[in-house]
């Protein structure tokens, strides 16, 4: 459902001669739908003067300048800059102004996804009507006495350091939100809220509850917005991160274990930090994939983002033309059930990996690798122009499934651009797939010659998953790795140029060969640059060869060869010099 808010403001001065009260709300503009949509409201304090152009400035400048803060913010701290910021201005003025002025109290609502952030500061109000009842979500930041009722604890501009009440929370469909100044919730009952919330029009509801307090004799300027939610939006990363937070992880499950309506069939995988059980819908009859934490993870709160991070990205590419080499993610359970813990639910699909593939064969033939690759680049191209770089293509993340379709598997360590930080400063991936680049080796270039150089890893780029899905083609056609294998916590080793596939398996032809040896070669530059490119090679086969990729020569491969050399030379000399001085005759 598309995300869809119906918003409707009123404000009137009263029985005051200024109205000091200013309320505002701001859509997104086109491309900036990730942000949601953010109402404020605020009531600028009379003592002093200066009322108005607080709050008019303060509501103005959040509802704006909220819109170019970046997307990765949470929207806590985009809401805490902008208001430190205005705060700070305001406190500037009141240095040189005594008594202090412009004061202003605040509340500012944004809907953002499938969630709602609140900010406060004073005693403006916000109520969430749900289900026929209102809840208080602001508390009044005022004199806890009967007579000093109307003196605020805090505002907008009295002090440097401002402290701002802030609260999170799911949003659902028909939720209404009223955010009123003193001048109306000091008048109308929290009871009557529902009333209000129940009219058809947000516009009509808040013009009623200004009327409603100016007939019960209100004294103060009068405003109120009124936020009814239609429809949501996908659920955002921080939707799904805070649900990660709030749900406990699983205890270990047994086959015959029920666990929301499921039953766990069978055990797949534990590798330490995630779990994988297959387990059935009784109702259906269907099978899932259900992957969550170790129990020994469950508090790690970085473990939980990376998973949340997986399960949202799989998600949002599911609206793509990518879906059709990934595994469909459940949002919501089969079994109409609200999740009890914290797991992300795939589609099952019968069929192979590569790698059982290979365990059963050692290795395949060109026609049926070729065939197995294409796919394969397929849907990595349709991944990269998504903007995910997938970082652990190999070939047990590559499944062939029953019905012929090759999926990708694992989106555990992708990047999306907006993956948790530890997640992105990650070395992720199996070593014996990781290109040159990641582990500080790369060829750099000098008067037209190429040297090779150790220095700081670059981060992985869609040409690291190109390399990857060419170190696995490799592997399928020859049963062995062009590098050789590299255990975990070492580091990859790339002092030669790896033996041409043909040396291996006689099958593979001189083309596909050359093909090979420039999807992983040594030199990023000698590689393919995109999926396309390197599928169109395999495509264009023998009638379009490549050429051959130039040797590495050893000065290049080894910079070091130099020093070997001469180390070894003077060893030698040294020896022979002890032998004279030992042996022969004087």
């Amino acid at each position: 459902m598309a995300f869809d808010i119906d918003i409707g403001f009123a404000s009137q001065t009263g029985r005051k001669t200024l109205n000091e009260d200013f309320c505002a709300a701001m859509l997104p503009s086109a491309g900036q739908e990730g942000h949601g949509s953010i109402v404020a409201i605020a009531d600028g304090v009379s003592a002093g003067g200066m009322g108005r152009e607080a709050a008019q400035t303060t509501v103005t400048s959040l509802v704006r300048d909220y819109f170019g803060t970046p997307e990765t913010w949470d929207t806590t701290v985009a809401l805490d800059r902008i208001i430190a910021a205005q705060n700070a201005w305001l406190c500037g003025i009141n240095r040189r102004r005594q008594p202090a002025m412009g004061l202003t109290t605040l509340t500012a609502l944004v809907l953002r996804g499938q969630s709602y952030t609140l900010a406060h500061v004073g005693d403006t109000r916000c109520y969430l009507v749900r289900d026929g009842r209102a809840t208080q979500l602001t508390q009044d930041h005022v004199v806890n006495h009967p007579d000093f009722k109307h003196q605020l604890l805090r505002s907008v501009g009295a002090e440097d350091h401002l402290v701002v009440d802030y609260q999170q929370g799911e949003l659902q469909v028909g939720d209404v939100f009223i955010l009123m100044t003193d001048g109306v919730h000091g008048e109308v009952s929290a009871r009557r809220l529902p009333e209000f919330a129940a009219l058809a029009d947000a516009r009509e509801a808040s013009e009623k509850l200004v009327d409603q307090a100016l007939a019960k004799g209100s004294n103060d300027n009068v405003s109120a917005i009124v936020v009814r939610v239609r429809g949501l939006q996908e659920a955002t990363l921080a939707d799904a991160n805070r649900l990660a937070q709030a749900l406990p992880i699983p205890a270990r499950l047994k086959v015959g274990d029920t666990l929301d309506g499921f039953t766990v069939t069978a055990p797949i995988a534990d590798n330490g930090i995630n779990v994988l059980y297959q387990i059935r819908d009784p109702a259906s009859q269907a099978l899932y994939a259900l992957k969550t934490l170790n129990t020994a993870r469950a508090h790690d709160l970085e473990e939980r983002a990376m998973l949340a991070h997986e399960a949202w990205l799989a998600q949002r590419m599911q609206s793509s033309r990518a879906a059709d080499n990934l595994v469909a993610v459940h949002e919501t359970l089969p079994t109409g059930r609200e999740r009890s813990a914290f797991y992300v639910l795939y589609d099952w699909h019968g069929g192979e990996t590569w790698q059982q593939l290979l365990d059963k064969q050692g290795r395949m033939s060109p026609a049926t690798a070729l065939g197995y690759a294409m796919q394969a680049l397929r849907a990595l191209g349709r991944l990269h122009r998504q903007g995910v770089v997938h970082r652990d293509i190999k070939p047990a993340n590559l499944h062939l499934g029953d019905d012929g379709v090759l999926r990708v598997l694992d989106l555990g360590v992708a990047l999306s651009g907006r993956e948790p930080a530890p997640m992105r400063a990650l070395h992720a991936g199996t070593p014996s797939y990781v290109n040159p680049e990641q582990w500080g080796f790369r060829t750099t270039a000098a008067n037209g010659q190429g040297d090779a150089e150790e220095g700081e890893a670059q981060l992985p780029n869609a040409q690291s998953d190109l390399f990857a899905l060419g170190v696995s083609l490799y592997q399928l056609l020859t049963g062995k790795l062009p590098y050789g294998e590299v255990l975990p916590y070492q580091v990859g080793r790339y002092y030669r140029d790896p033996t041409a596939p043909s040396r291996h398996n006689p099958e593979v032809p001189i083309w596909l060969d050359h093909v090979l040896q420039k999807a992983v070669a040594r030199d990023q530059r000698q590689r393919f640059e995109t999926a396309e490119e390197f599928l169109l090679a395999l495509e264009r086969g023998a009638s379009r060869p490549l050429n051959a990729p130039q040797g590495t020569p050893l000065m290049q491969r080894d910079p070091s060869f130099v020093w070997k050399l001469a180390t070894f030379v003077l060893g030698l000399v040294n020896c022979l010099l002890v032998y004279w001085l030992l042996f022969l005759p004087k």
